[in-house]
């Protein structure tokens, strides 16, 4: 128990640490900027000092302001950091707290959705700021999960959820492939491929988790655009960014689609 507490901290603790790292990453990425070039502020060009770029602290210790001109830092900077460690903790604790496979491919299935959370948390940042899903963090993300899932295999996890991953991977895909080819005004190219990760995730879970994750998403994004239009400041005719409600999608298929999965089927077997 205080082994599984201690790795719990310490995974929120290197969540905050990346989600410094994904505020740069979310900025960047889309611009086609250098990610190894120092942080600067965007009012007034100076380096960031070290110490003024600890996770939270920093923006808290500054009162949201550069300390070389005065003007204000985004709340979004501590907001991404505060988020990505609070994930990177339940994600450790969900997967400690689940796990039935021997410890090392429980850490090789941690680092897997630990590496799909600060992908989750940075596409949501890009495609609500810019309407993007950039290739340069969905593709790569193919490689890494393969990679970690069949480690994770290989260490001892059961091959079957890679195989289930795969047919994940590709059911998903296909299905927000057709729905593009039917309506490409409504359903991105990125969104497409974002698709196919969603889906080797949730595959590695479970059917479950695959089908309400899958339905999630487009019942929150229906709901939120609903919303929008209800309150006037959308039409039908809107663009309004789908990877972050297929995100959200996925990790209620993470989190619940197994016990959700199970009791629809006992309703049928009823």
């Amino acid at each position: 128990m205080v082994l599984q507490t201690a790795i719990i901290v310490f995974t929120g603790l290197v969540g905050l640490v990346i989600g410094s790292f994904l505020n740069v990453v979310a900025i960047r990425v889309p611009a086609g900027a250098s990610l190894v070039r120092e942080s600067r502020c965007p009012s007034c060009d100076s380096v960031i000092k070290p110490w003024h770029n600890v996770p939270v602290l920093g923006w808290l210790t500054l009162r949201g302001r550069c300390a070389s001109c005065g003007e204000p830092i985004s709340p979004r900077y501590p907001i991404v950091e505060a988020i990505t460690g609070a994930l990177f903790a339940f994600v450790a604790w969900l997967t400690l707290a689940t796990s039935t496979v021997p410890l090392p491919a429980t850490f090789a299935v941690l680092v897997a959705f630990l590496y799909f959370a600060a992908i989750s948390v940075v596409l949501t940042v890009i495609d609500l700021d810019t309407h993007r899903l950039p290739n340069a963090i969905v593709l790569p993300s193919y490689v890494v999960a393969a990679v970690l899932f069949t480690t994770a295999c290989v260490l001892g996890a059961d091959w079957n959820d890679l195989l289930r991953a795969g047919i994940g991977m590709a059911i998903l895909y296909a299905f927000y492939f057709v729905i593009r080819l039917v309506r490409p005004d409504g359903m991105g190219g990125g969104d497409v491929k974002l698709a196919g990760v969603v889906g080797m995730y949730l595959g590695w879970l479970g059917w479950g988790s695959l089908a309400v994750g899958a339905f999630a998403a487009f019942l929150l994004g229906g709901v939120f655009g609903l919303a929008l239009i209800g309150a006037k400041k959308a039409g039908r005719r809107t663009a309004i960014p789908f990877g972050p409600w297929m995100i959200a999608g996925a990790w209620v298929g993470i989190v619940l689609g197994q016990a959700l999965g199970a009791w629809y089927l006992g309703l049928l077997a009823v």
